[in-house]
């Protein structure tokens, strides 16, 4: 899909679409991330970040509720189930960090590896695009 637009002196260029999808869209001349634009023109390299939870305080809560359920099996399942539900809840956060001249940014979050892999290999073709 492409859209004309023009560039700063002024001069038709068509716009290719690479991706789309909700509030992100990239293109060879913008990366567009919830309410933030990015011009690719200024974007050096992309890389993708996991950022796994932290699981401590869930299995010390675990350790807590089997040590309590020595005395009280009740109160001690309890602590249990509310350990085991907080680590079930907890999910890795993915990153795009973009690299331009003024530094590195996370410029998307989401929870989901095949949409950040998406993202991620339209951008790297956009800037390829560019030349």
């Amino acid at each position: 899909m492409n859209k004309n637009t023009e560039n700063t002196r002024g001069m038709k260029m068509d716009e290719k679409v690479f991706f789309e999808y909700g509030d992100v869209k990239v293109t060879n001349a913008r990366f567009i991330s919830g309410h933030q634009t990015y011009a690719m023109s200024n974007i050096t390299s992309v890389k993708t970040f996991e950022q796994k939870p932290s699981r401590l305080l869930g299995i010390a809560a675990l350790l807590i509720g089997v040590i309590v359920a020595t005395s009280n099996a009740v109160i001690g399942l309890v602590i249990i189930a509310a350990a085991a539900y907080f680590l079930y809840q907890q999910k890795t956060i993915y990153h795009i960090m973009l690299s331009t001249s003024g530094g590195e940014s996370s410029a998307l979050k989401t929870f989901q590896l095949n949409y950040l892999n998406k993202v991620s290999g339209a951008l790297n073709e956009a800037i390829v695009h560019r030349g």
